[in-house]
């Protein structure tokens, strides 16, 4: 049994973890933000050490990158980046959509579901609820596919397109609801054949939108 002080800098490690890398993931630190250690530190009212230690494991993610000793900056996602990282969700991720359909609960279905209803009738707030279904929808396959290495894959690439497409594309949530909504038939069907397509037309609908809006 690891003593109680480790444990809870551990604890305090993690949470410093999920803060920074929410703040990337929603552009409250932008692509070339210097990291301020102390200062991220002192907003969450913890040491310097368990700060130190999250913003380790995000430079080991490739999320924030070393340009010195002491000066960490958060990676700025090119183009190049996010159509690298998208050919490879194109290749992975219509298998994940395959494998995760026979074994998708009613439950997540539904949950689905109602998400996306809320979407298509308009209920404000669009965008937020466009990137809660898109996590919700993508994390769920990649979980329930099966396989941990395919689904440690996916969420590193959609890191990456994520944070690319809130930082330099327009909110494009009707036409991407369009796809998630063939996507979701497929699944409620329990055709996985049906479910890869849609995923693999998907991400290519993804790819062409951002290139038409940039």
């Amino acid at each position: 049994m690891q003593p109680v002080d480790k444990q809870k800098e551990l604890i305090l490690a993690e949470t410093a973890y999920r803060s920074v890398l929410d703040d990337i993931l929603t552009s409250r630190l932008r692509g070339g933000t210097v990291i301020q250690e102390r200062k991220l530190a002192a907003q969450l009212g913890i040491s310097r050490s368990p700060m130190r230690d999250a913003l380790r494991r995000l430079e080991g993610e490739g999320l924030l990158v070393r340009l010195t000793e002491r000066l960490l900056t958060v990676r700025v996602i090119t183009l190049e980046d996010y159509l690298q990282t998208l050919d490879v969700r194109a290749a992975v991720e219509p298998l994940a959509a395959a494998l995760a359909t026979p074994h998708l609960t009613d439950e997540e279905l539904a949950s689905l579901e109602r998400l996306i209803s809320r979407m298509e009738h308009g209920e404000p707030g669009a965008e937020t609820l466009h990137w809660a279904f898109d996590d919700q929808l993508h994390d769920t396959l990649a979980a329930r596919s099966g396989n941990m290495f395919l689904a440690r894959i996916i969420q590193d690439m959609r890191r990456y397109t994520k944070i690319f497409e809130q930082q330099t594309v327009p909110a494009l949530v009707m036409p991407g609801l369009k796809d998630h909504h063939e996507i979701l038939m497929a699944l409620k069907a329990r055709e996985p054949d049906r479910a890869r397509k849609a995923m693999s037309a998907h991400i290519r609908n993804v790819r062409r939108r951002t290139l038409d809006n940039l």
